[in-house]
């Protein structure tokens, strides 16, 4: 095989493994199974991947560069905290509707029984999105007088919490109960309590 055709390939096997995520919700995945859905052998498969959890490392990081790259775009585009915060939770919740089968992984009932560093990834994917979500209401008061109406900590795990569990819905309802059902009345409540006016010492 060239040198060209092995990114290929190994697209090829993510994108199975995706879609056998979605059709087989609930399964064990195998390597036996998954290189019978791209048709190669398991040996195959090794080539490109030394071991399974290799490959769903490789779908963790497709998803952090997909939901990061856009969060960079988002703060580039977008000016103030509530937008710039809702944006980006619809931006989670979108991609998890849109990719059933990378939602399993980000909910991480998949990952049960794989190898610890695995979950430990996804934990740290949830958190750097809570990190961001914490700057950008503390940066409110800088940017545009306003103040998180609890500590930007709390605000910010509130919000990330929110998307988990609709995330952890969808995931549990076998892809029924989609996370972006009923977002934006929900949206609407939490942006409307989320941040006051700074009060300035008189």
């Amino acid at each position: 095989m060239s040198e060209d055709q092995k990114p290929r390939r190994r697209e090829q096997i993510l994108q199975a493994l995706a879609l056998m995520l979605e059709e087989d919700s609930g399964k064990r995945i195998t390597t036996a199974a998954l290189a019978r859905q791209v048709g190669v052998s398991e040996a195959a498969l090794y080539r490109h991947f030394p071991s399974k959890a290799r490959m769903f490392e490789g779908l963790i990081d497709f998803i952090e560069e997909s939901i990061f790259e856009r969060i960079t775009r988002i703060l580039d585009d977008v000016p103030d905290a509530t937008t710039r915060c809702g944006t980006i939770l619809a931006l989670l919740l979108g991609f998890a509707e849109k990719n059933p089968g990378l939602a399993r992984v980000m909910g991480g009932d998949v990952l049960t029984g794989e190898t610890a560093r695995l979950r430990q990834r996804i934990n740290q994917l949830f958190e750097r999105l809570e990190m961001q979500l914490k700057q950008i209401l503390r940066e409110a008061e800088l940017r545009e007088g306003l103040r998180p109406t609890i500590p930007a900590s709390a605000a910010a795990n509130l919000l990330a919490a929110q998307a988990e569990g609709r995330i952890s819905q969808y995931v549990r309802s076998d892809f029924k109960r989609l996370p972006t059902e009923h977002w934006e009345d929900q949206w609407s409540l939490l942006s409307a309590q989320l941040l006051r006016a700074s009060v300035q010492p008189a």
